[in-house]
């Protein structure tokens, strides 16, 4: 498969890059809300902008109304999203949720799925219980109540969680807390009683929430997929959620550098443009090849992904830990070459720097992506 998107995904690409410039900038979308104070982050009118693209139902089969593409395409236009730093739930509700919905039962499709593809609905998704991302490690409990399961637990840094009218959570419902077997995923509505939701703003200025469950009562349908089976779902999950915030990253590194490049090219010193010192040209020339072969890797994972392939799980891991470092050089290199102005709140790149911060946690950094390649590896 080659590594370049083929006519279609080039024509989203384009239709993507236009709107998310036009409405979803970091003036009209990121500053407003976060300067507003919005306990939400972001905008419902945008999110209601994006069903009328048709970006909310892209992951979602065309026999529920939805587009029927792939990660590659939802790639396509959260990379937009992260060159814009446009503020949305969707890499939660659109890429996560919709991938777990899309195993759910056709009851489950139908009460959810309508709200996704209007734009109406937003949802989250409750799988760490820390600081960091380990969900080899669930201890959230969900015990047999009747003809439906009661959950105990938290769930922490939940994105979007305030927001949400859903959230999908993943709990124990045998088994001990390290064990891959056991792990059941629900559908859990926002007016359920025994939900708690402390909300936290991050440092990129969206909102998360630690979750509380005190004996959340649910109903035997709003199990996805089948008791005790949820290990494979959450993994696809995840794999669709990690590939999305790298695709995100490469549009965070891609927005940081384009940034950059045009201020070597604005700015003088010493009565010569910047951007004509050697240093600063291998410096710009080493973070571009390192933002390409981050891009270039994204898109494979996302293509063994949509294949099915065994080696997706893999180069999943092989991109979030590529995208991580290459949109870390690029924000970093970024405030370094606009030099104190970049420290400075009126200029853009050190917003970069705070998504990409956000993004690195988000489904696990670097560091937690290179132990699993190792591991599949067999080092």
């Amino acid at each position: 498969m080659p590594l370049y998107h083929n006519e279609d995904q080039a024509m989203l690409a384009d239709t993507a890059a236009q709107f998310m410039a036009e409405e979803g900038s970091i003036k009209k979308q990121l500053r407003h809300w976060r300067d507003t104070g919005c306990k939400d982050g972001f905008g419902h009118d945008l999110w209601k902008q994006f069903a009328e693209m048709g970006f909310t139902g892209i992951l979602v089969g065309e026999d529920d109304g939805g587009m029927g593409m792939g990660n590659v395409e939802a790639g396509i236009v959260l990379e937009q999203i992260g060159r814009n730093l446009t503020p949305s739930p969707f890499l939660t509700s659109s890429v996560l949720a919709a991938t777990a919905l899309n195993h759910a039962s056709a009851d489950l499709k139908g009460r959810y799925l309508p709200g996704l593809l209007s734009g109406e609905s937003v949802f989250a998704i409750g799988i760490d219980e820390g600081g960091k991302h380990r969900p080899e490690r669930i201890s959230t409990k969900a015990e047999k109540s009747g003809n439906g399961f009661k959950l105990s637990g938290q769930k922490d840094f939940v994105i979007h969680g305030a927001s949400a009218d859903m959230i999908i959570v993943a709990a124990r419902t045998s088994g001990n807390d390290d064990d891959n077997d056991g792990i059941t995923l629900f559908a859990v509505p926002k007016d359920a009683a025994g939900l708690d939701q402390d909300a936290v703003k991050l440092v990129d200025s969206s909102v998360a929430t630690h979750m509380k469950m005190n004996g959340v009562e649910l109903d035997g349908d709003a199990v996805i997929g089948e008791v005790d089976g949820g290990r494979d779902i959450l993994n696809k999950v995840l794999n669709a959620g990690r590939i999305g915030a790298a695709a995100e990253g490469c549009g965070v590194a891609g927005g940081a550098m384009d940034m950059t490049i045009d201020y070597l090219k604005q700015r003088k010193q010493f009565g010569k443009l910047i951007g004509e010192f050697q240093a600063l040209q291998h410096r710009a020339a080493h973070l571009y090849s390192e933002v390409e072969i981050a891009r270039a890797v994204t898109i494979k994972a996302g293509q063994l992904l949509d294949a099915d392939s065994e080696k997706a799980d893999l180069m999943v891991s092989v991109a979030k830990a590529k995208v991580a470092k290459a949109a870390g050089l690029a924000v970093k290199e970024g405030v370094q070459m606009h030099g104190g102005i970049g420290m400075t709140d009126e200029y853009d790149i050190g917003l970069f720097m705070k998504r990409d911060r956000a993004l690195q946690e988000f489904l696990g950094d670097a560091y937690y992506h290179a132990d699993r390649v190792a591991q599949m590896s067999g080092y």
